[in-house]
């Protein structure tokens, strides 16, 4: 039985590190989402030395492009699927080292960069089930802010969410080297030599 925790936003490193591949983890606090288009804008503005229009470090980052819409002066999010985060792969390693995130969210997994900069600063890949947008959604309680809407479009955009229990997110790549996928295709392989050398 996987082990399950419910945290909470801004992550610290210590109760990072105690997460283990194949935890549960239901979120809540602030989770900000970026894509393809926006990694790359935050990457080259902390690299010139900039800053960005709100604090990063200890909070989650989603792969989404979300859909929303106007409501009483502000936005209400209307899907917020999972993006295949494999695309911000070349990204991610100094996208965690820039922006101090603890954890980053998304599907499909994602390779090794990702997983020594988990290692090395104290963060944790985890997915979210494909083809449940609605359901991602229901957990934003509120979106904060969006930065860039004009610039890069409602998908591309940064947008800031308060969510309450998003999840249940499954912990893929640990911040000890541990990657499930990895670890499940290891067992698949073992069976399946035992099978064809009829155990």
């Amino acid at each position: 039985m996987p082990r399950v925790y419910r945290l909470e936003t801004p992550l610290g490193e210590e109760e990072v590190r105690r997460l283990r591949a194949g935890d549960v983890v239901y979120l809540s606090g602030l989770v900000f989402t970026a894509r393809d288009e926006a990694h790359r804008r935050i990457v080259e503005t902390l690299r010139r030395g900039g800053g960005l229009p709100f604090p990063t470090r200890g909070l989650a980052v989603y792969h989404c492009g979300p859909v929303a819409r106007r409501r009483d002066g502000g936005w209400e999010i209307v899907a917020a699927g999972p993006t295949t985060s494999a695309r911000m792969e070349p990204l991610e390693p100094e996208f965690i080292r820039l922006t101090g995130v603890r954890m980053v969210i998304g599907k499909g997994g994602m390779g090794r960069g990702t997983a020594e900069a988990c290692r090395r600063y104290g963060a944790v890949y985890a997915v979210f089930t494909g083809g449940a947008a609605v359901l991602a959604a229901r957990a934003v309680e509120r979106v904060e802010a969006v930065y860039w809407l004009e610039e890069l479009g409602m998908a591309e955009a940064v947008w800031l969410l308060r969510v309450r229990d998003f999840g249940p997110l499954t912990l893929v790549i640990d911040s000890h080297g541990n990657n499930l996928y990895d670890q499940v295709m290891e067992d698949v392989r073992k069976r399946l030599h035992q099978l064809l050398e009829g155990g």
